[in-house]
């Protein structure tokens, strides 16, 4: 075997590893989403076993997705890993918001700082799901404890003036959470004001009926 060949095959057995890497990668990346989904699905049904459960299964595969490329950070940089990684804070933070539990930081969760700013940024979209399904059943503190959390997020984001090359696309999600802010705003004042309506003509029509109608005299 010449000197040119022995580079070759070399540079082939690295560049094999360097692919099963990929591909493993990918299929995990998959199987992130996935669980993320589903934690989220469960956050909005209140199905606080089901959601930890995926939350675990989630903090599995992200470690090994990330160590099976932690000699290659080519790959740890590619868009369908750090999309994965996005999914994986958005996750957790869901699920911290909702149940009142202090933010997990990036370096908990194992994920890039734009990773988890863009997670967060979607974490926040994600509440008006929850809180349009609390309006329907009814004005509460609840809901106006959701959009707050909301727009804390959005005031802290805003802050993060940098380019989208170093954020990520940060930018564009912080500017689609202000169009999801303002219309749940609306929302949830519109909600308020009917329940005020509400109570006071329930309190009118007690009057009527404890003073009777109008006299025609």
């Amino acid at each position: 075997m010449t000197q040119l060949e022995q580079i070759a095959e070399t540079v082939r057995a690295k560049l094999e590893q360097k692919n099963a890497a990929r591909d493993q990668a990918l299929a995990r990346s998959r199987a992130l989403i996935r669980h993320c989904a589903i934690t989220i699905k469960s956050v909005h049904r209140a199905e606080w076993d089901e959601a930890q459960a995926s939350l675990n299964a989630v903090r599995e595969i992200s470690r090994e997705m990330v160590a099976g490329v932690r000699d290659h950070p080519d790959l740890y940089e590619a868009g369908y890993l750090q999309d994965a990684l996005k999914e994986v804070a958005e996750a957790f933070l869901m699920y911290a918001i909702i149940r009142e539990e202090e933010p997990p930081t990036p370096e908990s969760l194992e994920v890039s700082p734009e990773s988890y700013l863009n997670g967060l940024a979607e974490a926040a979209s994600e509440l008006r799901r929850t809180i349009l399904d609390i309006l329907r059943q009814g004005h509460t503190d609840e809901a106006e404890r959701l959009l707050a959390s909301m727009d804390g997020i959005y005031n802290t984001l805003m802050t993060f003036d940098y380019p989208d090359a170093i954020t990520g696309g940060l930018r564009h999600r912080v500017d689609s959470l202000r169009a999801v802010l303002e219309r749940t705003r609306g929302d949830l004042t519109s909600s308020l004001r009917q329940q005020q309506l509400q109570a006071a003509l329930g309190k009118l029509e007690q009057r009527l009926q404890v003073t009777g109608p109008p006299s025609d005299d």
